[in-house]
């Protein structure tokens, strides 16, 4: 007889993990406080594929993104890419399907995307993100909305998080008179927070030492709503109404925030206002929690040049730190010994009359075994269905965290367990 090989164990692809139900349990009621707090501004969930053509991403962010994307032809040569994020394909949906629904449009997503990036805490290859687009507004009130809902969502998780807020507008504005694809590189940097690389180009003889001084005097401001006094010399021809305006709706709100105008978002397509949350402890040098801002990228897909603002929350990072437990849901185990179809029966009764986990065995244990298994499980609750109790139509009903017991009918049993 020969001797079967013993086969390695299969590992998970490297930056992605296995969610158990533990874990699988809070982090859907996390997803459920998002889902319920963007449906209540009158946003709803929308669905786009896990893989697009290429073209989409690299429009959209450039032929870089490439290198930090999954991609692949398929058998007639496509292009094709996992996506990286959300907001693209929302966008190309909207062009695609709901140019002509009435505006503006109120969007919300929760899916998982893929960036062939190192993996760190809280950060994977496989990834989920919750978030909200707002299309067809570029009213400060859009994106007091959009700042607000994620706000709310953060303080309904009950985490400890700091919001600032800038405008990319202002720092566009000052790079008006350079060429664009160094003014792009500019921006980048200064996302990035590459301190080094931005010296390096601002010093570069086609940067005239006055812009150079501005743009670290501008990217520096930073503070309560005070420092607009202060950027609005460096900036004196900028109409600074929109960011005014913002802030007067925030405070009146109660909302709590600083002002960051270093924030640039560095994507060519946002336009205005920006905002990023970061979490105060618990995640390390990676504690960016959400990004967002108000953009122009539906002409980019042939559709209308029209505003949205919009956000994405890092769900895994939001997982790492929350501490909302789950919705505790009553087990009860129904133990069989022996007479199955009147077992199932009750089970059945149980699961439809009250919202408990009712569990049966399927494993033809005896009844120790069995007790043990609802001992481990963590029941509140075990029913025994045996030969006397099947010809009594009563029930033994153990509460197995007071150890108490009854006699009960099925009837009394749904009653009891209410």
């Amino acid at each position: 007889m020969s001797k079967i090989d013993k086969k390695d164990k299969i590992s998970r692809p490297r930056g992605t993990r296995d969610i158990l139900p533990d874990e699988m349990e809070k982090r859907r009621r996390y997803e459920l406080i998002m889902r319920e707090i963007a449906e209540n501004y009158g946003y709803r969930e929308i669905q786009t594929p896990v893989f697009e053509n290429l073209e989409l991403f690299t429009i959209k962010s450039g032929e870089d993104i490439i290198e930090e994307i999954y991609n692949f032809k398929d058998k007639h040569g496509r292009e094709l890419a996992l996506r990286p994020e959300l907001t693209a394909p929302v966008l190309r949906a909207f062009v695609n399907e709901c140019s002509v629904m009435p505006k503006p449009l109120r969007f919300y997503y929760i899916a998982n995307c893929f960036r062939y990036e190192r993996p760190q805490k809280g950060r994977y290859r496989e990834f989920w993100q919750f978030g909200v687009e707002l299309i067809g507004s570029g009213s400060h009130l859009a994106d007091a909305e959009v700042i607000l809902l994620a706000y709310n969502i953060l303080r309904e998780l009950k985490l400890d998080f700091e919001l600032k807020i800038g405008h990319v507008g202002l720092l566009r504005h000052l790079l008006r008179e350079i060429e664009e694809e160094k003014a792009s590189k500019i921006m980048r940097l200064i996302d990035k927070k590459d301190e080094k690389g931005l010296k390096e180009l601002v010093r570069e003889p086609s940067i005239p030492a006055e812009l150079e001084k501005n743009i670290y005097e501008l990217i520096e401001a930073e503070g309560s709503r005070d420092v607009v006094d202060d950027v609005s010399k460096i900036i004196p021809d900028y109409d600074f109404s929109q960011i005014n305006n913002l802030c007067d709706v925030l405070d009146a709100l109660g909302v709590e925030y600083s002002l960051d105008f270093g924030i640039a978002r560095g994507l060519d397509y946002y336009t205005g206002v920006v905002f990023e949350v970061y979490a105060k402890s618990g995640l390390g040098a990676q504690n960016q929690l959400c990004g967002g801002g108000s953009y122009r990228l539906a002409h980019l897909f042939g559709g209308q040049d029209i505003p949205s603002t919009g956000f994405a929350l890092g769900f895994d990072r939001i997982a790492e730190i929350c501490k909302i437990s789950p919705e505790k849901r009553d087990t009860v185990v129904v133990i069989n010994l022996g007479y199955e179809a009147e077992t199932l029966k009750i089970a059945e009764t149980i699961r439809n009359e009250i919202n408990k986990r009712v569990i049966t065995d399927v494993m033809g244990r005896n009844l120790k075994k069995q007790m043990s298994f609802a001992n481990d499980v963590g029941a509140d609750y075990v029913v025994i269905v045996g030969e006397r109790e099947i010809k009594q139509n009563r029930f033994v009903v153990k509460d197995m965290r007071t150890g108490e017991q009854k006699l009960l009918s099925v009837e009394e049993i749904v009653s009891l367990l209410k």
